[in-house]
């Protein structure tokens, strides 16, 4: 992340100073940088080869390697500079910090002041501002202030306890700087945590000095008798004391260091650039609305409305539903006496797979349902079976169109599920049976002469079963069916094609029928057509077939909310309407 973290000081005399700052650099150290003495470089190379690994892969070197401290470097003049180290926190030879990140072969430079003149400038106007004019309602907490040529600042001032000082504490302030806003703004919540944990840790060190220095010499009192005395005569100088010794931490700046360069690595590896060609699809659209609501859900979430819900109700999450099974799962082939490989065994892969299991007439009439959203229920006694055929299949539907029970003690109605999974033992209503909206897949231990030839090696154990698929609107084998569903058969059955590869046909031909979804939603529900121009708009699309009619209206139901909102909202303007009349 291209930022600088920095610490500052408001002194009494002196006003505003930077004390520490941590800054990125992305090419060879600065002039002046590593101009130390030949016994420093040795022993910060020995450190390179045998340093103690901190988090986030940073190596902490000795101070041997930073950015001098010379007399052309900019700062503020030595007359600028309180006697007691007060505005000063390294000392004016000392070089400074620096770590080295061996994975993006970035190096953390800390020192008290930038060595770029335009840096050392930003600095300064954010440390002046946030210790001045930019401060938060109690003069303690967090605030955002910038502007395009100075930088945007997050800045979070603090106390820290003196026993003699002004109120009995001084002021302190920690900025980060960086040029983008909305980055900046999205690490809001990530810098204000971390940079919290590292002002408690300052406070409670000072306030332990500050504790034992008036139990041994109460000032409260020795400055209520002397009230009027000077006030400067009194403090006896102290008027700038060090943070080293109000926290009585010898290692103060190098663990700052180490606190600042993490905090830089870290905010910059939270959040990462994503490249998206084009719109999102709906199914991207539809998954972030089921997660946003999920979310709400969560924060909004009653216990109390656990114990009212009825224990037969499976629940719903994500769009699919997690059931409460019956006591009778516990016979099932996923306990703990089965091996996992085997279990791992009987499970369908992809579309292909499963064409080649239950054959290409049964495939055809379960895809067929599947297609036009009739429910589609499997009994079976292997749960993992029953997840596996469901996740395949939910790839031929869009997101939106996808509601799943994977596996219920009890039938339940279409409107809830199109995806239903069953117990061998639960008995389904004989109209359902019947009917021409739904399918059923009864998974039975096959017999030796119904045994399935083995396509795959691994596929003995699968071929135990025997799957029977039923429903009361068969498909007849000379059925010209959706378009889609004969693409799918085609990409299935070509061998040319990998599984990876008719995958991503799956996803252009989803694509590719949502977007006539789209022009068809329009058209009807937005513009409110007369039946007449449907007609010839699905003539144009080439979805004049009664099943391809009955696919679009399904899938039109897997619209997102955004969508259609945005469709709603939009008001047509008079002279459109006059035109098309």
């Amino acid at each position: 992340m291209n930022a600088i973290v920095a610490l500052c000081h408001f002194c009494e005399l002196h006003g505003p100073r930077t004390l520490f700052c941590t800054e990125v650099l992305h090419s060879p150290l600065p002039q002046g940088a590593g101009s130390g003495d030949i016994s420093g470089q040795n022993e910060q190379a020995e450190e390179e080869e045998g340093g103690i690994q901190m988090s986030s892969r940073i190596r902490s070197h000795s101070p041997a390697e930073g950015a001098s401290a010379d007399s052309s470097s900019p700062g503020p003049k030595k007359s600028d500079m309180c006697e007691a180290s007060g505005c000063r926190s390294l000392a004016g030879g000392h070089p400074g910090y620096v770590s080295h990140d061996k994975e993006t072969s970035i190096k953390y430079v800390s020192h008290q002041h930038p060595n770029h003149p335009q840096l050392f400038s930003i600095v300064r106007q954010a440390c002046v501002r946030s210790l001045s004019c930019e401060v938060c309602p109690g003069r303690e907490g967090p605030i955002f202030f910038g502007d395009e040529q100075h930088g945007f600042v997050f800045s979070h001032t603090f106390f820290i306890k003196d026993s003699l000082a002004r109120g009995f504490q001084r002021w302190y302030s920690i900025i980060t700087i960086m040029m983008d806003r909305i980055y900046l703004i999205n690490s809001w919540p990530f810098l204000l945590g971390k940079i919290r944990g590292i002002i408690d840790e300052l406070q409670g060190k000072a306030l332990k000095v500050f504790e034992a220095e008036q139990f041994g010499c109460p000032q409260r009192a020795q400055r209520m008798n002397t009230a009027f005395t000077p006030f400067l005569h009194q403090r006896n100088g102290n008027a700038a004391r060090s943070l080293t010794s109000l926290t009585n931490d010898e290692n103060l700046w190098a663990c700052l260091h180490t606190s600042f360069a993490w905090l830089l690595k870290a905010c910059g590896s939270r959040l990462t650039e994503k490249l998206l060609e084009g719109a999102p699809t709906e199914d991207t659209l539809v998954q972030m609305e089921k997660l946003a609501d999920l979310k709400e859900e969560s924060e909004g979430w009653d216990g109390s409305e656990e114990e009212e819900k009825p224990s037969s109700q499976p629940d719903v999450v994500e769009g699919q539903e997690l059931s409460k099974c019956s006591p009778e799962t516990s016979l099932m082939p996923d306990c703990s006496s089965w091996n996992v490989a085997h279990r791992r065994l009987s499970v369908f892969r992809s579309l292909r797979h499963m064409r080649q299991v239950l054959g290409a007439s049964a495939f055809r009439m379960l895809a067929w349902h599947v297609l036009m959203g009739n429910q589609v229920i499997w009994k079976a006694r292997d749960m993992d079976l029953v997840q596996s055929a469901f996740d395949v299949l939910r790839t031929m539907l869009p997101v939106g169109c996808v509601r799943i029970i994977p596996y219920s003690d009890q039938y339940e109605e279409a409107y809830r599920c199109n995806f239903l999974g069953l117990s061998p033992h639960v008995q389904i209503p004989p109209h359902i049976l019947s009917s021409e909206f739904a399918v059923l897949v009864e998974v039975r231990a096959a017999t030796r002469s119904s045994l399935y030839p083995t396509v795959f090696d691994d596929e003995q154990f699968l071929n135990k079963y025997e799957f029977v698929v039923t429903s009361g609107s068969p498909v007849a084998a000379d059925r010209v069916g959706p378009t889609i569903l004969n693409k799918i058969e085609a990409a299935l059955t070509n061998q040319n094609l990998s599984v990876d590869v008719v995958d991503q046909c799956l996803v252009c031909l989803k694509e590719e029928w949502m977007n006539k979804v789209k022009v068809l939603f329009k058209f009807t529900k937005v513009d409110s057509r007369p039946k007449e121009d449907t007609q010839k708009l699905l003539s144009i699309l080439g979805a004049a077939e009664e099943d391809n009619v009955k696919l679009l209206k399904f899938w039109m139901t897997g619209l997102s909310k955004t969508y259609k909102s945005h469709l709603m909202s939009t008001v047509r303007s008079p002279t459109s309407s006059e035109s098309r009349n």
